[in-house]
């Protein structure tokens, strides 16, 4: 794990084991390579203790030998991915639509587009079309859905074979 929350002494135990992501480790090494500064391929892994570590390549190195463990875990347990990439492809969404509420010009105004962007996200989630969730919750809404029974309108509760448009209420 990458997210420095999930670090904390408090989450792990015994049973629970941190993997690291080494799509992050080589994205660092990749940066550095990018910079033309260092050639990796002279001066990487192998040659560690011959880099500067205060250089970028250095404290890429230092990342991932102090955390080699949980880089390693994937190997020994199949139930670990190499990377997190499918998770960060996966919530992707949800920071940009963070993100950008930031400039929705005002509080009531983001306030509103992060409750849309979590619903259609939601939808998302559970193999919803937005679209069409969006339009039956609204017409459900029109047509005189009970506020007290609100919940019933969640993602989560919705009914892909019977639309909220055709059911009485």
């Amino acid at each position: 794990m990458c997210n420095f929350r999930a670090r904390r002494a408090d989450r792990v135990g015994p049973d629970i084991r941190l993997a690291y992501c080494w799509a992050h480790a080589r994205r660092k090494l990749v940066e550095i390579a990018q910079t033309g500064s260092t050639p990796i391929w002279k001066n990487g892994w192998r040659h560690r203790a011959r880099v500067a570590a205060k250089s970028p390549l250095g404290e890429a190195l230092k990342y991932i030998a102090k955390y080699w463990a949980g880089f390693c875990l994937f190997l020994t347990d199949g139930r670990m991915e190499i990377d997190n990439n499918a998770v960060e492809r996966t919530i992707r969404p949800i920071a940009l639509n963070r993100k950008n509420a930031l400039f929705s010009g005002h509080e009531a105004g983001a306030e509103n587009r992060v409750a849309i962007a979590s619903l259609i996200e939601t939808c998302k989630f559970n193999a919803i079309d937005p679209q069409t969730y969006l339009a039956a919750t609204l017409t459900a809404i029109v047509n005189g859905h009970k506020q007290s029974e609100i919940d019933e309108l969640l993602p989560s509760n919705y009914d892909v074979k019977t639309p909220l448009t055709m059911r009485q209420f």
